[in-house]
């Protein structure tokens, strides 16, 4: 058994541990990632068993009484995780809308058709709405801790209106979170079985890389050319890379920025002179970027002895990669075989 299924099966038996009866049932066959689900869809892959049951909440445990069965998620984030395991997502927050990674709702691209077809409604763009929130009628609502969709100032309105759990998702997997939403949802068997689809797709694509010089820098790099997110190995990214077998590369506690944005783990802050300092992989990838990144960042004359730039080992993954979820993780290991196999 290889470290990752060890990991794997260890992040489950904790979840399993955490609630009456969660995993109880043998696991079954799940609905086609990216296809419009079933009617037994939104009943849940483990039925009405199991329930009240009791879930972490970064604010506290958070009981249950009854399966979900009209989930608002107030974090884009989160919304692509709960399409990828089937959960009955009705409502969710969305970002500006008709940009380079978003649709016309402010869904993110890579998941949006599949949100169409499952009729969730877009909520409200960029700032929380607690009304409309309100008028979706929640059973159960999902806030993230930190990010940029994090609607944490809106806990204790929101808290009066249905049981509401906050997700941290900046030290997680995109597994590990649709595995910790399974278990919140009664989809631990869509969880389990998405998690295993993209473990053997993983698995099968690091068998055909054939990895550039290490270590690697990965990172997302600003626009206007100040400075880089760096992930580090607890993002859903660095993770990924991890496992595929690259060497993430080490950002000098010298050249450290603020490396929070709030509470976050999953990235380290890069500016000014100090990007130039911070970047040490021999191998550059670039997320949430495309070719026109690329030669951005071959232009920037900072970098210009940046060991990855002058050997000409930039390589953009992808503008749909500042968040992982099942959807962009796939796109993610696709663009990698093709530049590296």
């Amino acid at each position: 058994m290889n470290i990752l299924k060890v990991a794997r099966s260890g992040f489950i038996a904790l979840l399993c541990a955490s609630v009456l009866s969660a995993c109880g049932d043998k696991p079954g066959p799940a609905a086609p990632v990216g296809s419009a689900p079933a009617a037994a869809a939104s009943t849940g892959s483990a039925g009405q068993q199991g329930w009240p049951r009791t879930v972490d909440s970064s604010k506290g445990k958070v009981t249950l009484a009854a399966q979900p069965q009209r989930i608002v998620s107030t974090s884009v984030t989160l919304t692509g995780a709960l399409l990828a395991i089937n959960a009955p997502v009705v409502g969710s927050g969305a970002s500006s809308p008709n940009s380079t990674v978003t649709d016309d709702q402010g869904f993110f691209r890579q998941w949006s058709s599949i949100a169409k077809a499952r009729k969730v409604q877009p909520l409200y763009n960029g700032e929380p709405d607690a009304e409309a929130i309100v008028n979706a009628a929640p059973d159960l609502i999902l806030i993230a801790g930190t990010g940029g969709d994090s609607a944490i100032r809106l806990y204790e309105q929101l808290s009066q209106i249905a049981p509401t759990v906050v997700i941290n998702y900046d030290n997680k997997s995109w597994e590990e979170l649709a595995l910790q939403l399974g278990v919140m949802t009664g989809h631990e068997q869509d969880a389990n079985a998405v998690v295993a689809r993209f473990a053997g797709q993983l698995q099968q694509t690091r068998a055909r890389l054939k990895l550039p010089p290490q270590p690697t820098s990965a990172l997302v790099y600003y626009e206007d050319d100040t400075g880089a997110n760096v992930w580090t190995a607890e993002s859903a990214q660095g993770k990924l890379l991890t496992e595929l077998g690259f060497t993430l590369a080490t950002v000098p506690a010298s050249v450290r920025g603020n490396t929070s944005m709030g509470v976050r783990k999953d990235i380290v802050q890069l500016g000014g002179e100090k990007m130039a300092d911070g970047l040490q992989g021999q191998t550059m990838l670039l997320f949430s970027a495309d070719d026109s990144t690329t030669r951005q960042v071959k232009a920037n004359k900072f970098l210009a002895r940046n060991p990855a730039v002058a050997a000409d080992r930039v390589y953009a993954v992808g503008l749909d990669t500042f968040r992982l979820d099942y959807y962009s993780a796939s796109n993610l290991l696709k663009r990698l075989e093709e530049r590296f196999r």
